[in-house]
């Protein structure tokens, strides 16, 4: 039985003191108290020698000419068009890599063939990756839980696609060179990627760019698996380089498909 006087008997048994408010031998429902260490504590002046190994957040498409790291951000809280004036190799690997973060990839394609074997090998269209013919892409119903990448690989001349870019939704065009509406779509790209192309279009590139002559006598030298990114006035060279899972499957990398 329990007194009101502060003591507690048990039957049979002596009688011992209650435990008190602010008792640190027991907290009655919240376990028994932990060891203490001391604080951990950093002078003001050591801040500053404080980092975060933190790097941008994205789809790793290779390395830049210092070997570091080069990331595309594609799934933002904003509309993002992006346009590749290269091979089908490179977008599909931008494709798996984008499925490996978490998007689901949407391609829209003239040739439902050459994506058959990715399309096999990620479960059958059921684990992020799914092909439509040109015009038949449904809304994707993009969030920031399941981002979207819309692939529209249909030839020189796209048509106007019927799922644009939007809030987590981005769209990546893919010529395989320059044709009459490439203009139009690098002047509505934020990012445009150019592989190697012939003198010609390196000097239409760069009009369309503003690139320096430097990079306009480059891009018809590239090699296989470079490209030039640009955004604004941003321009990286990048080398993409395929895992042992990436060249099992779409092969080493290559500009003519």
């Amino acid at each position: 039985m329990t007194t009101t006087t502060g003591a507690a008997t048990a039957p049979g048994g002596p009688e011992r003191p209650a435990p008190r408010r602010g008792d640190r031998s027991l907290r009655t429902g919240f376990g028994l108290l932990g060891p203490r260490h001391g604080r951990h504590q950093v002078t003001a002046g050591q801040l500053d020698a404080l980092a975060l190994p933190i790097g941008d957040d994205g789809v790793v498409v290779g390395v830049d000419t210092e070997g570091r790291p080069a990331v595309l951000g594609l799934n933002r809280p904003t509309p993002y068009d992006v346009v590749l004036i290269g091979g089908l190799w490179t977008a599909q690997v931008l494709a798996l890599r984008a499925a490996a973060t978490g998007a689901r990839v949407a391609v829209e394609t003239g040739r439902p063939q050459a994506w058959v074997q990715m399309v096999h090998a990620m479960g059958g269209g059921q684990n992020g990756l799914a092909v439509y013919e040109v015009g038949r892409v449904p809304p994707q119903g993009a969030s920031a839980g399941t981002p979207v990448l819309v692939v529209r690989d249909c030839g020189m001349r796209p048509p106007r696609g019927r799922v644009a870019s939007g809030p987590w939704q981005s769209v990546l065009t893919l010529l395989p060179y320059l044709s009459p509406v490439a203009p139009r779509l690098i002047r509505q790209a934020r990012l445009v990627g150019v592989q190697r192309i012939s003198p010609d279009e390196a000097a239409e590139v760069g009009r369309a760019l503003a690139l320096p002559r430097e990079h306009v006598e480059a891009l018809p030298t590239l090699v296989d698996g470079f490209t030039l990114w640009c955004a604004d006035r941003d321009r990286q060279y990048v080398m993409t380089q395929p895992t042992d899972a990436e060249i099992g499957l779409l092969g080493t990398p290559r500009r003519m498909d």
